[in-house]
């Protein structure tokens, strides 16, 4: 029989409460069992732990030995015990995903392809029209990965230096009319033409509406505004006749119509950014590739893009 951590708790138990009946009492036991484990560990150790009086015990030459060793073992075997049962639960919050969100095509494949890849793998999402409020979260370890969106080359005051970003897809912005507008059944619309229009976006705090008015100063007008406004206020200014900015892959609706546009130097990045130290760090490639194949099937069904696509395919 070799000694066990529980032999050295009740060494411990006996001599701290100076009586083997007061110390069977602590550890729920009766004291003819306590006694009768006393001797086991006895025997284990070669020699008497404790000497017995009409005053309770006293640790023997050989009690002291063993005691000082306990006292300094059981801690130990405490902290390791603790200490692996923090990384455990560390490793068990890590088959978890939080993703955040702006408004585009990519969370919803992405999700369900993580889904479908990883089942037992709980994912959360956070949608956002902020992408700084995004890359906060992601900074302060609220969330693991940011899907967001930035027009042209973005700098530093658009993306965090301190998030790893992947380019998933560049693409083309296009505009959503009414099926009535003038120009509803054209290929291509050119900035120029639209000058007169009212003009209505979903809200961001990104670059895209300086991008845009310096799109619209090199076609050679100024834009009369660009309102932000849900989805929903978007789709219905542009049945009143405005002209909304959009993502190529965005689904046509009833009475409204997806023309690409001509606009120099106006286009829409979609990206992924992480926290490179961040326990998350190695799914990146995973989520990297989710988000790809998610945005390729959004472009499938894309009549529009499709088309644009086809007719741009050697220089896009």
């Amino acid at each position: 029989m070799r000694v066990e951590l529980r032999h050295l708790r009740a060494v411990c138990a006996i001599a701290d409460a100076g009586s083997v009946t007061k110390a069977a009492a602590r550890l729920g036991l009766a004291p003819p069992a306590l006694t009768t484990q006393l001797q086991r560990i006895e025997r284990i150790f070669g020699g008497k732990l404790f000497h017995r009086d009409h005053t309770g015990v006293r640790p023997t030459e050989l009690g002291e030995l063993v005691l000082a060793r306990a006292r300094v073992l059981l801690p130990a075997a405490q902290g390791l015990e603790d200490e692996a049962n923090r990384l455990a639960t560390a490793r068990k919050q890590q088959t978890g995903l939080r993703i955040g969100a702006v408004n585009g095509p990519l969370i919803g494949g992405l999700v369900s392809r993580l889904l479908a890849d990883q089942p037992e793998t709980r994912i959360s999402t956070s949608a956002s029209w902020s992408s700084r409020e995004l890359q906060t979260m992601v900074l302060e370890e609220r969330l693991d990965f940011a899907l967001i969106g930035a027009c042209g080359e973005p700098a530093e005051s658009v993306l965090s230096p301190q998030l790893q970003w992947h380019l998933v897809a560049d693409a083309p912005v296009f505009v959503l009319v009414g099926e009535d507008h003038p120009l509803a059944a054209a290929e291509e619309i050119p900035l120029e033409l639209l000058a007169d229009s009212s003009w209505v976006a979903t809200p961001g705090d990104g670059c895209f509406g300086d991008c845009f008015a310096m799109a619209c100063a090199r076609a050679g007008f100024t834009p009369k505004s660009l309102m932000e406004t849900d989805l929903s206020g978007c789709m219905d200014l542009v049945a009143a006749g405005a002209v909304a900015l959009c993502q190529p892959t965005f689904r046509e609706s009833p009475g409204i119509v997806v023309v690409p546009l001509v606009a120099k130097g106006l286009h829409w990045r979609h990206l992924v950014g992480w926290r490179p130290d961040s326990p998350a760090a190695p799914a990146a490639d995973q989520i990297i590739r989710h988000a790809a194949d998610a945005y390729t099937d959004a472009v499938g069904r894309s009549r529009a893009y499709v088309r644009w696509l086809q007719r741009h395919s050697s220089q896009w």
